[in-house]
């Protein structure tokens, strides 16, 4: 008996030393700034205080990370980030050609034209010839530009000719000849206070606010990601290294299980259920391992290149560990920040700044079309004059008189011979236009879209509230498992001195074990989630989570 008694005490120390890892460290942490500070248990997964190698991978190579290096990787290598950034892009090329409208567009022509006229009678010009011969040299530039003010559009015209013919009635031979011809149309009514260009150009401007929003979502919500996916890593690694303690732990029973049987203390029924402990335990141990492998390849696929050669090699270990850091909750204060910063809101508003912006076109539309068209137009003639005798000059060439090309031009710049024409042009639709209905449209649009923030609002203050409950909630579930673990802790020593002077059994040690197991997976789980909770928190007075 005393024996028995004897081994039972070694096998309790072997227990003790086993478990004793398992008691927390604590101490006293004041986060933030409140009340006075209170005093709060430090508690690291499961109850566990672990080194951040307590787990390591078993091949590859190894990269540790803290969390911000984790998210900084991520806002670099993400494809969804890249992918994203590419937008705001796109959106500027549809700007740059909405606003391409206002380029002038310069068009040049040359022509040449020969024309032999046979003679049809004296009034052909012919005279004493049997054909009239014409030649024409002709050139032109012409720019059009609608401008960027009040829906105007210019249109000025500039071309030259050199003539040659043998008719008797040009007193010109050659001829040269420059024209100026200046053209602008104003608006008066429709397209006065917005046009066409200047409305696709206030909803492409729109368009590329909206890819801002959508890309600062992206940034958020990937840093969400992230986050919960590093915490979710820290996890399953401290759940990994949990079930391998059980495992030894076990495995340790078993063998104090096989000493008692070889000395007679036990019987061998008890190394049954000492090896079934043992299996047990390795399952967990091999399904807390591909726990592992899955959060290890949703981390890395958020923050890691996948052109690099070691993507899918290289094993990542954390390098920060979740803490409880109880952090005092603003509701209000985080309600009203959502409300101007949430990114879904801002879309939304992006929504109402369009459809206000149709409305003012389409009633713009429906106004009567008046337009104010000015024309001004400029001529220069010289070449050669020929001096003809005859009845009404047309006989034979008595002299010539030359003029430059350079003076034909003087006359148009010194407004020798303008041509000014001033008027207004009307028109309006007898009947229903299509402004009309289009314009009953987007008021109707302007007006589900206030309904709709309206409501998305009232969505908005209610995810913010459920992330704060959640807050407070995990960290509530933290310090009840972690009063569980502490008393499964208690538990299980107990029931071990019980052992010790034989008033327990291998089975209910084993079962203390296993609940402990349970409580300090339960703290673990808790723990995580109110860091998650608090990743949360943040994110949602940016971006709505789902």
């Amino acid at each position: 008996m005393r024996s028995r008694q004897i081994l039972n005490s070694l096998v309790a120390v072997v227990v003790l030393l086993a478990a004793g890892p398992g008691l927390a460290e604590t101490q006293t942490l004041r986060v933030g700034a409140g009340p006075p500070p209170a005093v709060y248990s430090t508690v690291t997964l499961s109850g566990l205080v672990l080194p951040a190698s307590a787990w390591q991978p078993s091949d590859g190579p190894t990269r540790r990370l803290s969390i911000d290096e984790a998210v900084t990787l991520a806002l670099e290598q993400n494809l969804d980030l890249q992918v994203e950034r590419i937008n705001p892009r796109i959106q500027d090329m549809g700007v740059a050609e909405a606003q391409s409208v206002y380029t002038p567009v310069i068009s040049s022509t040359l022509i040449g034209n020969s024309q032999n006229s046979p003679s049809s009678g004296f009034l052909s010009g012919a005279g004493n010839q049997n054909s009239v011969t014409d030649r024409t040299l002709r050139n032109g530039v012409d720019v059009v530009q609608e401008v960027p003010w009040k829906g105007g559009r210019y249109t000025a015209s500039w071309d030259g000719s050199h003539r040659t013919s043998s008719s008797v009635f040009f007193s010109f031979d050659p001829i040269l000849q420059s024209n100026l011809s200046l053209n602008y149309t104003q608006p008066l009514l429709r397209n006065f206070a917005i046009d066409t260009p200047r409305w696709q150009i206030a909803i492409t401007q729109a368009n590329r606010e909206m890819s801002d929003i959508q890309l600062r979502t992206t940034v958020v919500r990937t840093q969400r990601d992230v986050r919960r996916a590093y915490w979710g890593l820290v996890s399953a690694q401290s759940f990994l290294s949990v079930q391998r303690q059980s495992l030894e732990l076990a495995q340790e029973s078993l063998r104090n299980n096989r000493t008692r049987v070889e000395v007679g203390t036990m019987a061998p029924i008890d190394i049954v259920e000492a090896e079934s402990e043992v299996a047990r335990n390795e399952e967990n141990v091999i399904i807390a391992e591909a726990e592992v492998d899955r959060a290890e390849d949703l981390l890395r696929t958020l923050i890691f290149d996948p052109d690099a050669p070691e993507f899918w090699s290289i094993r990542i270990q954390p390098s920060d560990t979740p803490m409880l850091a109880p952090r005092e909750i603003d509701i209000d204060a985080a309600i009203r920040n959502a409300l101007s910063q949430r990114t879904d809101l801002q879309s939304l508003d992006r929504n109402i700044e369009t459809s206000e912006t149709d409305i003012q076109y389409f009633r713009n539309q429906q106004l009567p079309d008046v337009n104010l068209q000015v024309d001004y137009r400029a001529t220069g003639l010289g070449g050669t004059f020929l001096e003809r005798g005859g009845a009404f000059g047309i006989g034979e060439i008595t002299g010539r008189q030359e003029t430059s090309f350079a003076s034909v031009l003087g006359n148009i710049f010194t407004n020798d011979f303008p041509t000014w024409t001033v008027g207004v042009a009307v028109s309006y639709p007898l009947g229903t236009s299509g402004a009309d209905a289009n314009l009953e449209r987007a008021r109707l649009q302007r007006s589900q879209d206030a309904a709709r923030r309206r409501s998305l609002e009232m969505r908005v203050a209610a995810e913010v509230r459920d992330a704060a409950r959640a807050v407070n909630t995990n960290l509530q579930r933290v310090e009840a498992t972690r009063a569980s673990r502490i008393l499964g802790e208690r538990r299980l020593a107990a029931e071990q001195r019980r052992f010790e002077v034989g008033l327990s059994s291998t089975f209910l040690v084993f079962q203390a074990q296993r609940d402990l197991a349970q409580a300090r997976n339960r703290e673990e789980v808790a723990t995580l989630d109110y860091t998650r909770s608090l990743v949360d928190f943040d994110a949602v007075q940016e971006v709505p989570l789902f």
